[in-house]
């Protein structure tokens, strides 16, 4: 018989464990994907349980537990129902502004065009009404398809009001009785997986909350930013566009920069191009603030990740699951990494004992 080379032998056993680890990463997915709406409830629960958890451990030393709970719940209802309150009454306080400069911006897209025309850009005048012919035979040709789209629109809302009641009424249980259920988790399991699962939960569950009280700490001071400097230069809509800094710097790397070019935009309009190219300079100055300083200090004992490592799991998430994909990919490969760490300390440290030899 032939024999088999060594070097085969060792291919063939990594290929055929890489392929049912394959099989068993894509029928998680797969499961994740028929169910998304529980997933992303229960993300956002657990999102919601590590930010409320050290207020709410602060409240039971005066409260029950259970009315801790409620107080911490319901006071950031109205936080985040003050926020959007705040939005709305600065977008409606200029509407007036708003439509005056669209107006104006209308009427200022001759003189972008005619700046486009003159050096160095010396751009074709025939491309820039092609451009605009065949945006509005664009819109004509597909108005039914919008209107369609915006009534849709209105499933989706309830869907997401679905998920956002889940999501708190997961956190509810969470909050009051978190421990206890991993605890009774652990104790339905075999007894020599129990350490280790336990072991793996702590450093999970520190991963991510260090994670989640880091972005946010992120977010917020970019939010803040953006939001004085907009202010300062008279860019319209400065609170709308610093919410939406705030919620587009959860996606890393690529939610800050995509936001504040909204913002560029906003600032093109309302302001000029001097304004806009200040708004860009903005983007680099804000992003050299949160890669150099902010997510050092405060992102560097969470995740222990390289640059390349973050990149890669970003645009994964967002080819694998679009917008949340790109939330979920970076915590999601921060705690797996952590829990594969705590794991190997705790094999150090106890070593599986050995069979004796036989007398």
């Amino acid at each position: 018989m032939p024999t088999v080379s060594p070097l085969l032998r060792t291919v063939a056993s990594y290929a055929w464990r890489l392929l049912v680890v394959g099989a068993a990463v894509y029928a998680v997915f797969a499961l994740l994907g028929r169910f998304h709406e529980i997933a992303v409830a229960l993300f956002l629960g657990l999102i919601l349980t590590a930010l409320l958890g050290p207020p709410t451990r602060g409240l039971t030393r005066f409260l029950p537990g259970s009315v801790a709970v409620a107080v911490s719940l319901v006071g950031t209802l109205l936080f985040l129902m003050g926020v959007l309150a705040l939005v709305g009454e600065a977008v409606a306080g200029e509407s007036t502004t708003l439509v005056r400069e669209f107006r104006e911006f209308r009427d200022g897209l001759d003189s972008i065009e005619e700046w486009l025309e003159r050096p160095p850009f010396r751009l074709n005048p025939e491309a820039l009404t092609d451009i605009q012919s065949k945006v509005g035979a664009f819109l004509s040709s597909h108005r039914s398809t919008l209107l369609s789209t915006a009534v849709s629109g209105a499933g989706h809302l309830v869907q997401v009001l679905t998920v956002l009641a889940l999501a708190a009424f997961s956190s509810v249980f969470f909050l009051h009785g978190g421990d206890r259920q991993w605890s009774w988790f652990c104790s339905q399991l075999p007894e020599p997986a129990r350490e280790r699962v336990g072991v793996a939960g702590r450093a999970a569950w520190r991963t991510f909350t260090g994670y989640t009280h880091g972005i946010v700490l992120v977010a917020a001071t970019n939010a803040v930013l953006v939001g004085v400097a907009l202010y300062f230069l008279g860019v319209p809509l400065a609170v709308p566009l610093a919410l939406l800094e705030f919620f587009a710097a959860f996606i890393p790397l690529v939610g800050s920069p995509v936001a504040l070019g909204v913002a560029a935009v906003v600032a093109l309009a309302a302001k000029g191009p001097f304004v806009a190219a200040l708004v860009v300079a903005l983007i680099v100055v804000i992003g050299q603030i949160e890669g150099h300083l902010l997510h050092p200090l405060v992102m560097s004992r969470a995740v222990r990740l390289h640059p390349l490592v973050v990149a890669v799991s970003v645009v994964a998430g967002a080819i694998a699951a679009g917008v949340v994909g790109a939330v979920v990919a970076v915590p999601l490969v921060s705690v797996v990494w952590s829990v594969r760490t705590a794991l190997r300390a705790h094999a150090a440290l106890n070593p599986a004992p050995t069979a004796g030899k036989g007398g």
